[in-house]
């Protein structure tokens, strides 16, 4: 590994020599979630599931299968506390999980985050309320016409993870949007790189758009730097 800031990405991030580690509340919380049993409605705005078109779950479910596990929970949050971004983006707040992650890495970052569905989005409110989290900005809507005015008036984005809407067009159309208020030390994360060929497809354009200079894949998640001391693009695909 020739690129020292890959090489710290991954000593650091990746394999954690740093030693960064969540206090344990995030945890408790989904360990919480895991045992309740409320059915709830769902409102999918954007791709949805390939094999689970359910429009009723429980809580316990979601928590099961539409939660980021908490291996990349961790992974998020050993990103944030890493680099110390000031302003996030989350597109797709879920129960908030991995939003009060974010939120514990970096106490003073400013973390806006947007679900489509209402009733998933308000569980996640009483779940930031129940943790005592008070740098996150929850908003309930659609992505595709919440982001603009997010981002209109946000003079940089520091960092910005997308887990939702997984179809070519939204995706593209968010990186877009972020590329316009990025700087050299900004991070864009998109989930599911891999989870269909619309996805694949986004993920290339992505690595191949003039603006980003270095991108890491670890299959499940997919990193972008636009930092210029890469000198030429560089891509590493690398086993988490």
């Amino acid at each position: 590994m020739h690129s020292p800031f890959v090489f710290d990405f991954i000593l650091n991030v990746l394999n954690n020599k740093a030693g960064y580690h969540p206090t344990g509340v995030s945890e408790n919380l989904r360990r919480q979630l895991l045992n309740n049993q409320s059915v709830l409605e769902l409102q999918d705005l954007g791709a949805g599931s390939r094999v689970d078109k359910q429009k009723q779950k429980t809580v316990a479910e979601l928590a099961k299968a539409a939660v980021k596990p908490k291996k990349y929970s961790q992974l998020l949050f050993r990103l944030v506390k890493h680099y110390q971004p000031s302003t996030i983006i989350e597109l797709g707040t879920s129960l908030g999980i991995t939003t009060s992650y974010l939120a514990e890495a970096n106490p003073n970052a400013a973390i806006i985050t947007i679900e489509g569905s209402q009733p998933i989005y308000e569980l996640a409110i009483s779940n930031f309320k129940k943790l005592e989290l008070q740098n996150i900005t929850a908003l309930n809507g659609n992505f595709n016409t919440m982001l603009p005015s997010v981002i209109s008036q946000l003079p940089v984005i520091d960092l910005a993870y997308v887990d939702g809407n997984h179809l070519y067009h939204p995706t593209m159309q968010y990186f877009h949007q972020f590329v316009e208020k990025s700087n050299n030390n900004t991070i864009l994360v998109f989930d599911d790189i891999h989870w269909s060929p619309e996805m694949e497809r986004a993920w290339i354009e992505i690595k191949s758009h003039s603006a980003v200079r270095c991108t890491i894949d670890i299959f499940f998640m997919g990193f972008v730097f636009f930092k210029n001391e890469f000198k030429e693009k560089q891509d590493f695909l690398i086993r988490f």
